[in-house]
């Protein structure tokens, strides 16, 4: 299934999602296409069997930010109210989200790519939220940079506004797996079959379970995974079935469910 849309593309099949930035060659982001993105978020938020969501970009660049011109005057406000619903869809739709990152991800793209679950980067991409230089600072950034990359870092990251590399991302944690250029699309393809080939019901409890116990001491977060396994996830097929699968050697049939 492939919806139309002026600057996104938005495609889905066999539970995975994919959402590509189409403003070539920056996929610069501008008011009208965040709120495409959020278009799309909500339909998936309906979808009970999502296993992947993914974002991407057009072009050689992932996204090099918000459009500059939606953060003056009065387009300010409602810049910022749609950019950020975009976070507050991703929050609410329980599969994982993956970013592929090619190239260039700064400001708003950097924010965009990192809030995903999972980050693959090409080597010759470069993450950065150089906002203070124009005299503004990245709000998203702000809050999830010191929980991704610990404090000190995130400080140094959003005060100074220096880029760095995708080897360097993924030295401090900001994301997760550097891929060779000239093979990045045979790797990440690989990598998304991994999640592809679980169980979407699995996966989305366990990505529950880590962001609802994350932040609680460790009696409060044993509680509330315990209260996840046992209470919703163990009385899923899928999850029955792999434990059966296992004993049995064989291969797991998921129903999703």
């Amino acid at each position: 299934m492939a919806d139309e849309y002026n600057n996104i593309k938005f495609e889905k099949s066999e539970h995975i999602a994919t959402i590509t930035l189409n403003r070539p060659p920056l996929n610069v982001l501008n008011i009208e296409m965040m709120q495409e993105i959020n278009t799309v978020l909500e339909k998936l938020k309906e979808d009970p069997k999502l296993k992947v969501v993914i974002f991407k970009g057009e072009g050689k660049a992932f996204s090099a930010g918000v459009d500059v011109g939606d953060h003056m005057g009065e387009k300010a406000e409602e810049m910022i109210h749609i950019f950020h619903q975009i976070f507050f869809n991703m929050t609410h739709i329980k599969a994982p989200f993956v970013a592929l990152v090619k190239g260039a991800a700064l400001g708003g793209g950097c924010e965009l790519a990192t809030f995903c679950d999972l980050v693959v980067a090409s080597e010759k991409a470069k993450f950065g939220q150089p906002e203070i230089k124009v005299g503004v600072f990245p709000p998203i950034a702000a809050v999830t940079f010191p929980r991704f990359v610990g404090q000190k870092k995130a400080l140094e990251l959003i005060l100074l506004g220096d880029t760095v590399s995708a080897k360097e991302a993924k030295e401090m944690g900001l994301i997760n797996a550097v891929l060779p250029k000239e093979t990045f699309d045979e790797e990440a393809d690989k990598f998304i079959e991994k999640l592809s080939g679980l169980s979407s019901v699995v996966l989305q409890l366990t990505k529950q379970g880590i962001y609802e116990s994350f932040g609680e001491d460790y009696h409060d977060g044993v509680a509330t995974i315990e209260n996840i396994y046992l209470n919703h996830l163990m009385k899923t097929h899928d999850a029955n079935e792999g434990l059966k699968a296992f004993l049995e050697k064989r291969n797991p049939e998921w129903k999703n469910e």
